[in-house]
């Protein structure tokens, strides 16, 4: 038995090993365990080996900023610091391949923000306006187009506007925006059921401006944007519930920096911000660690200090993987502080000067207003111009105290849908009066059409020459051409001005939806009428045009604007005051809007009316030091710091009292009278007028043509010293010390350039041919290059800054020295050790006779005692030296207003100089100074001064 089993056996084998599927059995079996042994040593024996093979591990060094430095006052009142804060930032980790799932996430992240109060922020330099639209942000047309260089990906902004057409520069923001989001697939968008998912313009802008500042950095994956510099802890914890959703997202501990007294150091200190590439430049020049996206200070102390406040950064040495994270940190280098910054200004003078300024500008105004129209062109004295109470109604729409798109909102309350309904009613009406002017077949000159219609037509042609518009191009149009003569003398109507530019091809066809490109000129024309009507229909400007006219007809009153302030909460709610407004006529209208002014609950920067804007600067007249250097209007720099606020930018730019433009540095006006001590010292050194030597003044000075007239005519002073001159501020006297400097004493020759070179040597000894050396930007002065007779009177072609006024004083306070200012007193490291004192450098000395220092010390001296301003200093404690300056540049507005001086006048220690642009008349200037040395000398403190309305305006005539 056992036999037949091992026989049975034998055959099964026999059969089994003869088979096929025994030799294919081997076979997988043998792969079987040659896999299993490559396993083996893949995943055991060399596992970790091929895993960082298989990760892409790259080295890369990442820098963390360093902490900036702080800035104070002379008197080491913190005035610039950094508060922590917290910060959301972005990094593309790969989660989201494609656009549909990035541009899904990123609007989460927008949503979650916007629904806290904050807005999504990056390099992109579009915004949404207060009006709703879609803006530039940039800062000047230049900077526009240095943004759409960037946003083109050109090298340069030469190859803009190329032949091509691919890079206009006449292209709006919203174009722009809809490029974009056609580029980024935003488009395409869905909805959780799938339909075409719709974006309020809020939401499309921030969502273009991250994918469009990622794409600045793609080439840094593993770095993270910042697009929020500073969120709350709710929002934080709301980010965190949905970090999920929200892959790349991050919550990150930063500073911010914060500006204590904002307003009254925003110009000197200026403001940080991410840095441009023409700054970066110039910043790796000196420190090659600087990168696109430091935090870096961007104007004033803040800007030209960058390197000294600037820490130094610290440095990562990572390990990554091929989607950004971190895997291991090599070596790490830590991030150090930077030096903090003293100034010479003193903040509590910085603060009550900059009150004194609007109380007086207030004071101006509120004297000015009349309840009354106003014909321009009968105007003779320009420190006698009056304000139609018009015009300040006017201005809360023009100068957005109102705002119009509350008023069109569902929010809106009575008062506002009343003027609402009349501007809409009356727009419509406008439009087709312009539409039936615009088609006519025998339209209206410029000249002959009604005022209003005039303004419309001319805005219309403005609108279309816009840059960002770019129809109408006036860098082809052919100025010798009949048409262009014609429109410059308004006698063409804009409709044959247009017809013009189709046929002389200087009409930009390729804006405008003209099916064809042998359309004829009438097909041209009528697209052009509708696409502009179409457009003015929203356009903020051409509103505010039609509200010009609203108010002027008294259509919409002014009683109607003032209950809306209180609507709109401009002014806190008076249930009395509404109830007068509400019952009372236009009379008290205008009382009420001129008490307003006069308690400055309405301030001058906000009605931006002539004067809204005035500058001091006070400098020890020893050292050099600027001790306040004052601006009004001003701005918040903490709502421009780190990633500014594009709505707030654009008020500030739009704001028609200009709070960006710095009154005491940037504001060039002729000087007027206030350089007249410069030409004093010319004619005694060059001996061209004896100290006691007398120049009758006979009221008008008739040896150049046209003649000249003194002030004082058609009387006259007389016999006149140097002094004398200086006290009278005689214009006869210093034409005719000109006049000798212009004329060879050997041969007699009179020559202007010999006049003018004189001129130009002595207000060069005392530094007005260069700025003043603060470390601020200031404008380039100007000296006069015609005219000696009328440039010795701070006439002809001279134009100087207040700063650059304050230098010149500050020499003959001194009696020679000429400093360049400063506006820096020290350096300390973060501990407080001294680093540097800052030492103003004194560049030149004036030097010329003790005797003529005297005679124009006495000159000046006497302008305040025994002058035409000698009311108004009658009273003041401290003896001071001054020279009052008035200068016209617009018959229809006010007078530049200056006071040049210093003090006390026996042993001088300060000089003040005061600006005010269209301040009617230097008495006003020289009430602002009487104020300043008061309050400088303790005869009135700062509490006093921030209690107080408007202040008086002199009734002192002036002889400038």
């Amino acid at each position: 038995m056992l036999k037949d089993f091992f026989h049975k056996l034998y055959d099964f084998l026999k059969r089994v090993l003869s088979s096929r599927i025994f030799a294919l059995a081997l076979v997988f079996t043998g792969m079987f365990l040659i896999l299993a042994v490559k396993l083996f040593e893949l995943q055991i024996v060399n596992g970790e080996s091929y895993l960082e093979d298989y990760v892409q591990m790259i080295e890369k060094t990442v820098t963390t900023p360093g902490t900036r430095g702080n800035i104070y006052d002379r008197n080491g009142n913190l005035l610039a610091y950094n508060e922590l804060a917290y910060a959301v930032t972005v990094q593309d980790t790969g989660d989201y391949p494609k656009s549909a799932g990035m541009n899904s996430m990123l609007l989460k992240l927008i949503r979650i923000l916007n629904k806290h109060g904050y807005q999504a922020q990056g390099k992109l330099e579009i915004a949404i306006n207060d009006d709703g639209e879609i803006v530039y942000t940039s800062s000047s047309e230049a900077a526009r187009k240095r943004f759409l260089r960037d946003f083109y990906g050109r090298k340069s902004v030469d190859e803009l506007d190329d032949d091509k057409g691919k890079y206009p520069t006449a292209v709006t923001a919203r174009e722009l925006i809809e490029k974009k989001k056609t580029a980024y697939g935003i488009d395409k968008m869905k909805d959780d059921k799938g339909n075409p998912l719709i974006l309020s313009d809020a939401e499309l802008v921030q969502l273009v401006n991250i994918r469009y500042t990622m794409s600045l950095v793609a080439y840094k994956k593993y770095e993270a944007i910042t697009i929020c510099d500073r969120v709350d802890d709710e929002t934080v914890a709301d980010l965190m519930e949905h970090t999920a959703e929200l892959k790349g997202v991050e919550v990150a501990e930063t500073t911010i920096r914060r500006y204590n007294d904002a307003e009254y150091f925003a110009p000197i200190i200026g403001y940080t911000g991410k840095v441009q590439e023409d700054q970066l430049e110039e910043l790796k020049k000196t420190n090659p660690e600087y990168e696109l996206s430091d935090i870096v200070g961007r104007t004033g102390i803040e800007a030209s200090m960058e390197l000294q406040l600037q820490g130094h950064k610290g440095y990562k040495n990572l390990v990554v993987n091929n989607v950004g994270n971190v895997m291991q940190v090599i070596s790490e280098t830590q991030a150090s502080t930077g030096n903090d910054i003293y100034l010479t200004i003193d903040r509590d003078l910085q603060i009550g000067i900059y009150h004194l300024i609007e109380q007086q500008l207030a004071g101006i105004v509120a004297k000015a207003l009349v309840n009354q129209d106003v014909d321009t062109s009968a105007i003779t004295d320009s420190s006698k111009i009056s304000i139609p109470v018009k015009d300040a109604y006017y201005q809360l729409i023009n100068n957005n105290v109102l705002s119009l798109s509350h008023m069109a909102s569902e929010n809106a309350t009575d008062i506002e849908r009343q003027i609402q309904s009349i501007y809409t009613s009356s727009r419509e009406q406008i439009l087709e009066r312009l539409r039936y002017e615009l088609m006519s077949d025998h339209p209206t000159m410029m000249k002959d059409l009604p005022q209003d219609m005039m303004a419309y037509m001319a805005y219309i042609y403005n609108w279309l020459s816009d840059s960002t518009v770019g129809i109408v191009q006036k860098d082809r149009i052919d100025q010798n051409s009949e048409s262009y003569l014609a429109w410059k003398n308004d006698e063409i109507s804009l409709r044959d001005y247009i017809y013009a530019g189709i046929s002389e091809n200087w009409i930009d066809t390729t804006k405008l939806n003209v099916t064809s490109k042998y359309s004829s000129a009438d097909d041209i024309y009528q697209v052009l009428v509708d696409y502009t009507l179409d457009q003015l229909k929203d356009d903020a400007k051409f509103t505010k045009r039609i509200y010009r006219y609203l108010i002027n007809d008294q259509v919409i009153t002014g009683r109607q604007l003032c209950l809306a302030l209180y609507a709109q909460g401009v002014l806190p709610y008076d249930a009395n005051e509404v109830q007068l407004l509400t019952g009372n006529g236009e009379e008290y209208a205008f009382q009420f809007i001129r008490r307003k002014i006069q308690n400055i609950e309405l301030t001058p920067a906000q009605l931006a009316l002539d004067p809204c804007t005035g500058g001091v600067v006070i400098t020890d007249v020893n050292t050099g030091e600027v001790r306040a250097l004052v601006t009004y209007p001003s701005y918040d720099n903490n709502r421009l710091s780190g990633s500014a606020d594009p709505a707030y930018m654009k008020q500030l730019q739009e704001d028609l009292s200009l709070p960006l433009y710095n009154n005491a540095t940037q504001a060039k006006k002729a000087p007027g009278s206030t350089f007249k001590p410069i030409t004093a010292i010319a004619g005694l050194e060059e001996k061209v007028i004896g100290l006691y030597e007398t120049i009758d003044c006979t009221g008008e000075y008739k040896e150049v043509d046209p003649p000249i007239k003194c002030w004082i005519y058609p009387g006259h002073h007389g016999p006149l010293t140097v002094v004398g001159g200086l006290q009278n501020s005689c214009n006869y006297f210093f034409s005719e010390v000109a006049h000798r400097l212009a004329t060879n004493r050997d041969t007699l020759v009179y020559s202007t350039d010999m006049g003018v070179d004189t001129i130009r040597r002595y207000a060069s000894m005392f530094g007005l041919n260069r700025p003043s050396g603060i470390e601020i930007p200031e404008t380039t002065p100007e000296l006069t290059t015609e005219d000696p007779e009328r440039s010795a009177m701070g006439q002809g072609t001279n134009s100087y800054s207040n700063v650059q006024l304050s230098r010149y004083v500050a020499a003959i306070a001194n009696s020679g020295t000429v400093f360049d200012l400063s506006l820096l007193d020290k350096m300390t490291d973060s501990e407080g050790n001294l680093i540097k004192d800052f030492t103003p450098e004194a560049t030149g000395h004036v030097d010329i006779a003790d005797s003529t220092w005297d005679a124009v010390h006495q000159g000046m001296r006497a302008v305040v005692t025994d002058g035409s301003v000698s009311k108004i200093f009658k009273d003041l404690e401290v003896e001071i030296a001054g020279k009052t300056g008035t200068a016209q540049e617009s018959r229809t507005r006010g007078n530049h207003a200056f006071f040049i001086s210093y003090g006390p006048y026996t042993n001088p220690e300060i000089c003040v100089t005061v600006n005010i642009p269209y301040g009617y008349s230097s008495s006003n200037a020289a009430m602002v100074a009487k104020n300043v040395y008061r309050f400088y000398y303790g005869y009135t403190d700062l509490e006093s001064i921030l209690s107080s309305g408007a202040l008086e305006v002199s009734n002192v005539k002036v002889g400038d």
